[in-house]
């Protein structure tokens, strides 16, 4: 491997990790609970509050399709019911976004059709996320990109091909800021299927930030993420999983999120840059290497041996490279026990 194969391969984020806290739907329809779900974010350290804007007409029909899949959270469940359990109220979007406004973090929301983006845009959205399922709906993806704004788009459930469209789509129709979301479409995700080093490779093959959409169980995959350049990481936050929900299974709770706000800004302070050397912070710690030292006391004129000298903390003495070298030579005076073999030590 040449010198910069390793950091070539590496997208570094320019800033500390964006982390939303997404909604969905575990705020049980309930206004109250939404509110405090934002507060819990605030409380974190997350930096913005995603919803998701549909209504189960706008996202599917009644008789569309039932959930027959064993490994799936929502078996038995029909389409329509899940979103009609899932949405989140449209006269909700408001008070949720003035709230987060005070608590001083983000909040903007998923559109699931054009519907929404309209209403959206009343409410002055500060960006959009573009959802995996959605990512190939080109009429919603021209209706988002119009409206200027900042587009995150997760790229589950696609292939390159989709993805490559998609991006040209957005780019064409206005979007001149886009962030690609690692995703893997599976609930909960396992971290086997979630291939955090795609990762560096969107960032590169389009040219934008990148991050990750997880929905794998702790914050793992998560830190990981951000030593791989991730900028963004989107969890699904609820106050307590024992309380239910549709997304609760695979949802962060309050404490594990503050710990993903810390532990990805730790992640990203550590990559630093690629420097192999001692650092000004490692300079004192030199003293601390070690050295040849007399572990015996030595009489003048008596050769250095195995039995004499040895390698010992702290760095007082010669460098052991030189142990061989001492070994030729006698002691120019009396030596204690203790002492560091230096120069002037040998004849």
């Amino acid at each position: 491997m040449n010198k910069t194969a390793l950091s070539d391969q590496i997208t570094v984020p320019k800033n500390k990790p964006f982390i939303i806290a997404e909604m969905s739907g575990n705020h049980n329809q309930s206004l109250e609970r939404a509110i405090a779900i934002v507060d819990a974010a605030a409380d974190a350290g997350a930096h913005a509050i995603k919803l998701q804007t549909y209504t189960a007409d706008t996202i599917t029909i009644e008789g569309a399709h039932t959930i027959t899949d064993e490994k799936s959270l929502w078996k038995g469940k029909e389409l329509y019911d899940l979103y009609k359990e899932a949405y989140t109220p449209w006269e909700w979007h408001k008070p949720i976004f003035d709230h987060a406004a005070k608590r001083g973090i983000l909040a903007f929301s998923s559109p699931f059709d054009v519907t929404a983006v309209d209403f959206l845009e009343q409410l002055n959205v500060p960006m959009y996320k573009i959802a995996s399922f959605e990512n190939t709906d080109h009429i919603l993806l021209k209706k988002v990109a119009a409206t200027g704004k900042p587009i995150i788009m997760s790229t589950g459930v696609s292939t390159l091909g989709d993805i490559e469209e998609s991006v040209k789509i957005l780019k064409q129709n206005g979007c001149q800021e886009l962030t690609l979301l690692k995703c893997t479409s599976t609930y909960p995700a396992s971290p086997e299927n979630t291939n955090l080093l795609a990762i560096p490779h969107l960032a590169t093959l389009f040219n934008c930030k990148a991050g990750l959409s997880d929905h794998t169980m702790g914050i793992g995959a998560s830190v990981a993420a951000v030593a791989l350049g991730a900028s963004v990481i989107e969890k699904h936050f609820t106050l307590n999983r024992a309380d239910g929900g549709v997304d609760s299974a695979f949802s962060l709770e309050p404490h594990e999120l503050k710990s993903l706000v810390i532990e990805t800004e730790r992640a990203y302070l550590a990559l630093g840059t690629p420097f192999l050397g001692i650092q000004e912070a490692e300079e004192k710690s030199l003293f601390y290497k070690r050295s040849l030292f007399a572990i015996k006391d030595i009489e003048a004129g008596e050769a250095f041996t195995i039995l004499n000298i040895d390698s010992k903390r702290p760095a007082k003495g010669l460098p052991t490279k030189h142990y061989e070298h001492v070994l030729t030579k006698k002691a120019a005076i009396s030596i204690k026990k203790g002492t560091p073999i230096t120069w002037d030590l040998l004849r």
